[in-house]
Protein backbone atom coordinates (compact mmCIF):
# COMPACT_ATOMS: atom_id res chain seq x y z
CA UNK A 1 0.00 0.00 0.00
CA UNK A 2 1.45 3.61 -0.95
CA UNK A 3 1.62 6.28 1.26
CA UNK A 4 -1.10 8.08 -0.28
CA UNK A 5 -3.33 5.36 0.25
CA UNK A 6 -2.58 4.78 3.71
CA UNK A 7 -3.71 8.39 4.57
CA UNK A 8 -7.62 9.19 6.39
CA UNK A 9 -9.61 11.00 3.60
CA UNK A 10 -9.17 14.34 5.94
CA UNK A 11 -5.58 14.71 5.18
CA UNK A 12 -5.52 14.08 1.37
CA UNK A 13 -7.14 16.42 -1.04
CA UNK A 14 -10.96 17.05 -1.03
CA UNK A 15 -12.74 14.21 -2.90
CA UNK A 16 -15.54 16.77 -4.40
CA UNK A 17 -14.50 20.00 -5.70
CA UNK A 18 -17.32 22.81 -5.47
CA UNK A 19 -18.44 25.07 -7.99
CA UNK A 20 -17.68 28.51 -7.20
CA UNK A 21 -21.81 29.20 -7.07
CA UNK A 22 -21.71 26.81 -4.18
CA UNK A 23 -19.95 28.68 -2.02
CA UNK A 24 -21.22 31.67 -3.02
CA UNK A 25 -24.47 30.20 -1.32
CA UNK A 26 -22.69 28.58 1.79
CA UNK A 27 -20.92 32.30 2.38
CA UNK A 28 -24.08 34.04 1.97
CA UNK A 29 -26.24 31.58 4.24
CA UNK A 30 -23.26 31.62 7.10
CA UNK A 31 -24.22 35.90 7.35
CA UNK A 32 -27.69 34.30 8.72
CA UNK A 33 -26.37 31.10 11.32
CA UNK A 34 -27.73 32.32 13.73
CA UNK A 35 -31.36 32.88 12.17
CA UNK A 36 -32.46 29.79 13.58
CA UNK A 37 -31.20 29.60 16.81
CA UNK A 38 -32.88 27.61 19.86
CA UNK A 39 -32.38 26.62 23.48
CA UNK A 40 -32.44 23.02 22.26
CA UNK A 41 -30.25 23.12 19.55
CA UNK A 42 -28.20 26.43 19.59
CA UNK A 43 -26.59 27.18 16.48
CA UNK A 44 -27.58 23.55 15.12
CA UNK A 45 -30.15 24.41 12.51
CA UNK A 46 -27.90 27.27 10.89
CA UNK A 47 -25.03 25.22 10.90
CA UNK A 48 -27.04 22.22 8.64
CA UNK A 49 -28.62 25.71 6.62
CA UNK A 50 -25.15 26.41 5.49
CA UNK A 51 -23.80 23.19 5.00
CA UNK A 52 -26.88 22.19 2.97
CA UNK A 53 -25.44 23.42 -0.90
CA UNK A 54 -22.26 21.27 -0.62
CA UNK A 55 -24.30 18.59 0.28
CA UNK A 56 -26.05 18.48 -2.83
CA UNK A 57 -23.14 16.98 -4.54
CA UNK A 58 -23.13 13.66 -2.45
CA UNK A 59 -24.14 10.57 -4.39
CA UNK A 60 -27.88 10.69 -5.08
CA UNK A 61 -27.98 14.89 -5.42
CA UNK A 62 -30.88 16.70 -3.35
CA UNK A 63 -33.19 14.20 -1.91
CA UNK A 64 -30.83 11.16 -1.84
CA UNK A 65 -30.52 8.88 1.43
CA UNK A 66 -26.75 10.36 1.63
CA UNK A 67 -28.50 13.46 1.41
CA UNK A 68 -31.11 13.15 3.77
CA UNK A 69 -28.76 11.34 6.19
CA UNK A 70 -25.95 14.62 6.14
CA UNK A 71 -28.18 17.24 6.79
CA UNK A 72 -30.04 15.40 9.47
CA UNK A 73 -26.35 15.14 11.46
CA UNK A 74 -25.16 18.90 10.48
CA UNK A 75 -28.92 20.16 12.32
CA UNK A 76 -27.92 18.64 15.63
CA UNK A 77 -26.80 20.55 18.47
CA UNK A 78 -23.83 22.73 17.59
CA UNK A 79 -22.55 26.04 19.96
CA UNK A 80 -19.93 28.49 18.85
CA UNK A 81 -18.85 31.43 17.99
CA UNK A 82 -21.20 33.35 14.71
CA UNK A 83 -17.83 34.64 13.10
CA UNK A 84 -16.27 31.47 13.40
CA UNK A 85 -18.99 29.08 12.56
CA UNK A 86 -17.46 29.44 9.01
CA UNK A 87 -14.34 27.30 9.65
CA UNK A 88 -16.78 24.58 11.45
CA UNK A 89 -18.85 24.75 8.34
CA UNK A 90 -16.08 24.27 6.04
CA UNK A 91 -14.43 21.59 7.79
CA UNK A 92 -18.29 19.66 7.68
CA UNK A 93 -18.82 20.05 4.31
CA UNK A 94 -15.83 18.31 2.94
CA UNK A 95 -15.73 15.84 6.18
CA UNK A 96 -19.13 14.94 4.81
CA UNK A 97 -18.14 15.15 1.12
CA UNK A 98 -15.09 12.76 2.16
CA UNK A 99 -17.60 10.14 3.75
CA UNK A 100 -16.08 10.48 7.32
CA UNK A 101 -17.51 7.53 9.46
CA UNK A 102 -20.55 9.04 10.92
CA UNK A 103 -19.34 8.36 14.65
CA UNK A 104 -16.02 10.06 14.09
CA UNK A 105 -17.95 13.10 12.34
CA UNK A 106 -19.93 13.32 15.60
CA UNK A 107 -16.90 13.38 17.76
CA UNK A 108 -15.30 16.13 15.49
CA UNK A 109 -18.65 18.26 16.11
CA UNK A 110 -18.84 17.67 19.81
CA UNK A 111 -14.96 18.72 19.93
CA UNK A 112 -15.07 21.59 17.80
CA UNK A 113 -17.64 23.44 20.00
CA UNK A 114 -15.69 24.61 22.95
CA UNK A 115 -11.87 25.53 20.94
CA UNK A 116 -13.84 28.04 18.36
CA UNK A 117 -16.19 29.42 20.47
CA UNK A 118 -13.38 30.64 23.19
CA UNK A 119 -11.06 31.34 20.80
CA UNK A 120 -13.73 33.78 18.79
CA UNK A 121 -14.96 35.24 21.73
CA UNK A 122 -10.88 36.48 22.60
CA UNK A 123 -10.65 37.16 19.06
CA UNK A 124 -13.51 39.51 18.10
CA UNK A 125 -15.82 40.64 21.59
CA UNK A 126 -12.61 41.23 23.69
CA UNK A 127 -10.01 42.50 20.58
CA UNK A 128 -11.56 43.33 17.70
CA UNK A 129 -14.39 45.47 18.63
CA UNK A 130 -12.95 47.47 21.25
CA UNK A 131 -10.23 48.37 18.67
CA UNK A 132 -13.39 49.43 16.37
CA UNK A 133 -14.79 51.34 19.20
CA UNK A 134 -10.96 52.87 19.78
CA UNK A 135 -10.70 54.21 16.28
CA UNK A 136 -14.40 55.58 16.08
CA UNK A 137 -13.11 57.27 19.56
CA UNK A 138 -10.47 58.71 17.97
CA UNK A 139 -11.54 60.23 15.02
CA UNK A 140 -14.16 61.73 17.48
CA UNK A 141 -11.62 63.33 19.55
CA UNK A 142 -9.92 64.63 16.10
CA UNK A 143 -13.00 66.21 14.94
CA UNK A 144 -15.25 63.82 12.48
CA UNK A 145 -18.79 64.29 12.70
CA UNK A 146 -20.69 61.75 14.82
CA UNK A 147 -22.00 60.42 11.38
CA UNK A 148 -18.58 60.25 10.09
CA UNK A 149 -17.49 57.92 14.02
CA UNK A 150 -20.27 55.96 13.08
CA UNK A 151 -19.38 55.15 9.08
CA UNK A 152 -15.57 54.94 10.52
CA UNK A 153 -17.21 51.94 13.29
CA UNK A 154 -19.30 49.97 10.57
CA UNK A 155 -16.56 50.20 7.87
CA UNK A 156 -13.69 49.01 10.13
CA UNK A 157 -15.46 46.24 12.02
CA UNK A 158 -17.08 44.71 8.35
CA UNK A 159 -14.22 44.23 7.41
CA UNK A 160 -12.63 41.93 10.05
CA UNK A 161 -16.38 40.70 10.24
CA UNK A 162 -16.47 39.56 7.00
CA UNK A 163 -12.86 38.89 6.31
CA UNK A 164 -12.89 36.65 9.16
CA UNK A 165 -15.86 34.33 7.63
CA UNK A 166 -14.67 34.61 4.04
CA UNK A 167 -11.14 33.36 5.44
CA UNK A 168 -13.10 30.08 8.07
CA UNK A 169 -14.69 28.80 5.34
CA UNK A 170 -11.80 28.51 3.08
CA UNK A 171 -9.64 27.25 6.38
CA UNK A 172 -12.11 24.90 7.28
CA UNK A 173 -11.91 23.20 3.69
CA UNK A 174 -8.82 22.89 3.83
CA UNK A 175 -7.78 21.35 6.95
CA UNK A 176 -11.17 18.91 7.42
CA UNK A 177 -10.40 17.07 10.21
CA UNK A 178 -7.42 18.52 10.95
CA UNK A 179 -8.94 21.47 12.73
CA UNK A 180 -5.94 21.93 15.11
CA UNK A 181 -3.95 23.02 12.07
CA UNK A 182 -6.63 25.91 11.37
CA UNK A 183 -6.79 26.88 15.01
CA UNK A 184 -3.34 26.90 15.18
CA UNK A 185 -2.77 29.37 12.13
CA UNK A 186 -1.52 33.15 12.66
CA UNK A 187 -4.33 35.18 12.53
CA UNK A 188 -6.12 33.19 15.47
CA UNK A 189 -3.06 32.62 17.49
CA UNK A 190 -1.75 35.70 17.45
CA UNK A 191 -4.17 38.13 16.10
CA UNK A 192 -5.33 38.68 20.21
CA UNK A 193 -1.87 39.48 21.25
CA UNK A 194 -0.95 42.43 18.42
CA UNK A 195 -4.66 43.81 18.66
CA UNK A 196 -4.34 44.41 22.45
CA UNK A 197 -0.84 45.87 21.78
CA UNK A 198 -2.80 48.48 19.45
CA UNK A 199 -6.55 48.81 21.24
CA UNK A 200 -3.72 50.26 24.07
CA UNK A 201 -2.21 52.54 22.14
CA UNK A 202 -5.14 53.78 19.86
CA UNK A 203 -7.31 54.30 23.23
CA UNK A 204 -4.04 56.14 24.97
CA UNK A 205 -4.33 58.95 22.29
CA UNK A 206 -7.99 58.59 22.19
CA UNK A 207 -8.73 59.30 26.05
CA UNK A 208 -6.91 62.71 26.32
CA UNK A 209 -7.71 64.24 23.22
CA UNK A 210 -11.33 63.16 23.60
CA UNK A 211 -11.15 64.68 27.26
CA UNK A 212 -10.04 67.99 26.23
CA UNK A 213 -12.56 68.13 22.91
CA UNK A 214 -14.96 67.83 25.39
CA UNK A 215 -14.55 70.28 28.25
CA UNK A 216 -12.47 73.01 26.33
CA UNK A 217 -9.30 74.14 27.65
CA UNK A 218 -10.38 77.29 29.23
CA UNK A 219 -12.71 74.96 31.39
CA UNK A 220 -10.14 72.49 32.00
CA UNK A 221 -6.52 72.87 32.69
CA UNK A 222 -4.63 70.47 30.24
CA UNK A 223 -2.42 68.49 33.45
CA UNK A 224 -6.01 67.89 35.03
CA UNK A 225 -7.44 66.71 31.83
CA UNK A 226 -4.16 64.30 31.29
CA UNK A 227 -4.71 63.45 35.20
CA UNK A 228 -8.25 61.65 34.48
CA UNK A 229 -7.44 60.32 31.64
CA UNK A 230 -4.46 58.51 33.66
CA UNK A 231 -7.31 57.75 36.35
CA UNK A 232 -9.41 56.31 33.29
CA UNK A 233 -6.66 54.19 32.19
CA UNK A 234 -5.48 52.62 35.49
CA UNK A 235 -8.97 51.71 36.15
CA UNK A 236 -9.24 49.90 33.13
CA UNK A 237 -5.97 48.04 33.91
CA UNK A 238 -7.47 46.93 37.40
CA UNK A 239 -10.55 45.90 36.23
CA UNK A 240 -9.06 43.35 33.29
CA UNK A 241 -10.20 40.21 33.25
CA UNK A 242 -13.09 40.83 35.89
CA UNK A 243 -14.88 43.01 32.72
CA UNK A 244 -15.40 42.02 29.04
CA UNK A 245 -13.67 44.13 26.88
CA UNK A 246 -17.23 44.88 24.75
CA UNK A 247 -18.92 45.96 28.07
CA UNK A 248 -16.42 48.68 28.16
CA UNK A 249 -16.55 50.00 24.56
CA UNK A 250 -20.16 49.51 24.62
CA UNK A 251 -20.54 51.91 27.60
CA UNK A 252 -17.62 54.38 25.97
CA UNK A 253 -19.60 54.50 22.50
CA UNK A 254 -22.81 55.14 24.50
CA UNK A 255 -21.73 57.78 26.43
CA UNK A 256 -20.05 59.57 22.96
CA UNK A 257 -23.60 59.02 21.87
CA UNK A 258 -25.23 60.75 24.73
CA UNK A 259 -22.88 63.77 24.59
CA UNK A 260 -23.36 64.18 20.89
CA UNK A 261 -27.26 64.79 21.19
CA UNK A 262 -26.90 66.65 24.46
CA UNK A 263 -24.34 68.81 23.54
Amino acid sequence: MTASASKPASESAPSVSLPATTWAAIYLRSLAVQGSWSYELLLGPGIGFCVEPALRHLPGGRGGDAYRQALARQTRYFNTHPYLATLAIGALARAELDHVDPIQLERFRTAMCGPLGSVGDRLVWARWLPLCSSVALLAFALGATPGAVLLIFLALYNVGHFGLRAWGLRAGWRSGLRMAEALGAAPLRQGPVYLARIVAFVGGLALPLLLAGSVGPARFPLAATVLVALAIGATLVRIQGRVEGWRVALIALAGLALYSVLR
